[in-house]
């Protein structure tokens, strides 16, 4: 068993510069991911341009230098990796996380290939694992996915994608011009205020050009081999289909964080407990970094704004050290 000053748990763009930190400090760290490095941002879609500009992308002051303004995935896949790579950073990669449970002042974290032991614990885990899942009959069928890829493979396709967010959008689109038939199925009334500006119009141009079809205020009631029901303010509405995109957002694994004690607000928006001066939990030695610090309010941050919470982090627990 193998005992650090801080494991961090999650590689992504959070957790690393959380091992930066720890790095400096001169503190014994161990960071924890459960795919490759920057497990989340490799599962999006291909693609993918990022809503902000690369310099808001940067971690510790290292410069991060794109083609365009706003970075691509492959991009953000290079820069991260680089990071890990020339510091040396001390990462298990492909191991994932299976228990975790604090005796007296120690932390103990077990692994799917090992187990360590920590005085403190840093969650960085973001929210990408967990989808909103839709509550229907049919939701389990091979032809419905919740994470979009490639708009290749639904080329002459009968599509139907549900949300209204940035990814949903960024899919019709996408597998649209690769010569999809789509479909849009929206619980609101309009594409969603926080899609990318350059994007925004784009889709309405094509809805109202009828090159995309939308249902506004509707869900999906029933999905089947060949069809899908929508249930709209008209009634039920049956289309045919082969392939379903449900991209209706994901969601912190909150079993995990109520089983290590960490407390959740009591509505809706789950919002776990943390000193925001901090970022400890009211568990102590406990610390939250990044987006997981929002609970289902998976829209309030982000790698720009949440940047700050490693020193915060490491502010604190070398203050603890120093007790």
């Amino acid at each position: 068993m193998q005992d650090y000053d801080v494991i961090i748990v999650g590689g992504g763009p959070i957790g690393i510069a959380c091992g930066l930190e720890a790095k400096k400090k001169g503190l014994s760290y161990l960071i924890i991911e459960k795919g490759p490095i920057v497990n989340s941002l490799f599962h999006y879609p291909i693609n993918m341009q990022f809503f902000s500009s690369s310099e808001k992308l940067e971690i510790d002051d290292i410069p991060f230098i794109s083609i365009e303004s706003k970075p691509k995935r492959n991009e953000a896949l290079e820069y991260y990796r680089r990071i890990v790579d020339s510091n040396k950073l001390h990462i298990k990669l492909f191991e994932k996380v299976q228990d975790v449970h604090k005796k007296t002042d120690l932390f103990s974290v077990t692994t799917s290939k090992s187990t360590y032991t920590s005085s403190n614990l840093i969650l960085a885990t973001g929210f990408y694992d967990l989808p909103n899942k839709l509550e229907v009959l049919g939701e389990d069928l091979p032809k419905v996915s919740h994470y979009y890829k490639d708009p290749h493979f639904y080329a002459s396709q009968k599509l139907t994608v549900i949300g209204a967010s940035n990814s949903a959008i960024d899919a019709a689109l996408e597998c649209y011009r690769k010569g999809a038939e789509v479909t849009l199925v929206i619980r609101g009334s309009e594409v969603g205020k926080r899609v990318k500006y350059w994007v925004r119009p784009d889709i309405i141009n094509r809805i109202d050009e009828g090159s995309i079809k939308v249902y506004y205020n509707a869900t999906v009631n029933e999905i089947r081999e060949s069809e899908i029901d929508i249930k709209t303010n008209k009634g039920i509405i049956t289309l045919e289909n082969d392939f379903v995109l449900a991209l209706t957002g994901y969601k912190p694994n909150f079993e995990f964080l109520k089983k290590l004690g960490v407390q959740l607000s009591d509505d809706e928006k789950l919002l776990p407990n943390y000193n925001p001066d901090s970022m400890e939990s009211n568990i102590k030695g406990l610390y939250l970094a990044g987006v997981i610090c929002g609970g289902m309010e998976t829209h309030k941050w982000f790698i720009e704004n949440s940047r700050i919470h490693a020193p915060l982090i490491f502010d604190s627990i070398l203050e603890n050290i120093s007790k």
